[in-house]
């Protein structure tokens, strides 16, 4: 597949609602649209660097300089014959995954459009609908969150997740348990707390919760060891995965007991298909994580989502929990069962909007060998 020219866009989309967690609040997202032209193709991707440094030191800024002279000039002007290939290409950059994983998205979505097939067969999935849940911004109290909660629920959501930070915490929790005494609900804290908030979490311990995402340190490993030794809950890590290694080490230590996969703080669709391989031989669940992506994420997100060791529903919204309108279509949403299909057209499955894409295009740039 001959790699003839590649795009990328820094767009800004308005959220339908601003977003609070320990980092802060957000009332849009920027992220970088990747384009790939190939064998007769265009292939998409989506980097998940933001406009801040709150949680990566990855920006949208760092991410177009990667992209611009070091990820995009190794693989322009080349016929690749497969993805290991493109990534051997760019192996000496270090760090840099939501780069990375921008500009690998685009190309496993052209050549499984070169190739006739779904990114989810050609990633190995195995559903054709997949679990999904939402994720819930801090809330200015228990009562608001509560009919947060009612609403989603209410569109056929079957999985909540809560974001904490030091005082929007156990109070929440308990209200909701009180509500809602059979929810599937998860929190996350975004590292936002310490080991000196251990009896935060053995309180936290008894409210029935399908796991604990991130409360220590975003680089962590050793002392979530320590906190998941002491808790029946299971901690869940994200901002602490950056790799395979990194996930060995935390299961080897105890560290967590389920694993989030995000491709873009991963580096991709590849390395989280190793990270999902190996979490399966050891019998440790894995759900997919969410960056508010646009549609063109998502579709990723989705289709990566159907191999068969996402057990756990993921942050994976309808396209209207985020954004009035999204720059693809069919936008996504959510069945009545709580479950969103898998599109089974080559490639992501679903057709780019045009019009909108340039609506919320900050800036762009093509490149051509």
């Amino acid at each position: 597949m001959l790699i003839e020219r590649i795009e990328i866009r820094h767009i800004k989309m308005d959220l339908v609602t601003p977003f609070v967690t320990s980092m802060g609040t957000e009332y849009d997202e920027e992220h970088i649209i990747v384009s790939v032209d190939a064998g007769g193709v265009k292939g998409w991707g989506e980097s998940v660097a933001e406009g801040t440094p709150f949680y990566s030191y990855e920006t949208v800024s760092t991410a177009w300089h990667i992209l611009k002279d070091f990820l995009i000039p190794s693989v322009l002007g080349k016929d690749m014959t497969g993805i290991d290939e493109a990534i051997s290409s760019y192996s000496k950059v270090r760090g840099h995954m939501m780069a990375k994983a921008g500009l690998e998205a685009a190309l496993w979505d052209a050549f499984a459009k070169t190739r006739g097939v779904s990114l989810s067969k050609m990633l190995g999935g195995v559903r054709e609908k997949i679990p999904v849940g939402v994720s819930i911004g801090i809330q200015e109290s228990p009562a608001k969150l509560i009919k947060k909660v009612e609403g989603y629920l209410s569109e056929g959501y079957k999985r909540i997740k809560i974001k904490i930070s030091p005082c929007f915490d156990i109070q929440f929790v308990e209200a909701l348990r009180k509500e809602f005494p059979e929810l599937l609900l998860q929190v996350d804290a975004n590292s936002a707390y310490t080991l000196k908030d251990l009896n935060l979490f053995k309180i936290m311990d008894d409210f029935n919760l399908i796991l604990i995402e991130q409360p220590l340190g975003y680089e962590d490993i050793y002392d979530h060891s320590k906190l998941q030794h002491v808790l029946k809950t299971p901690i869940c890590l994200d901002e602490s995965i950056h790799s395979l290694d990194d996930t060995r080490a935390a299961i080897e230590l105890d560290s967590c007991r389920v694993i989030n996969i995000k491709p873009g703080r991963v580096g991709g669709f590849t390395e989280s298909k190793l990270i999902h391989d190996y979490c399966a031989s050891k019998n440790i669940p894995v759900w997919h994580g969410g960056m508010l992506e646009s549609g063109i994420g998502r579709a990723g997100n989705v289709a990566l989502a159907s191999l068969p060791n996402f057990i756990l529903p993921g942050d994976i919204s309808g396209s209207r929990r985020y954004y009035k309108q999204d720059i693809v279509e069919p936008e996504f949403v959510v069945n009545a069962d709580g479950t969103m299909d898998v599109p089974v057209k080559p490639g992501i499955g679903i057709e780019v909007n045009m019009k909108m894409l340039d609506f919320v295009t900050i800036r762009s740039e093509s490149f051509r060998k």
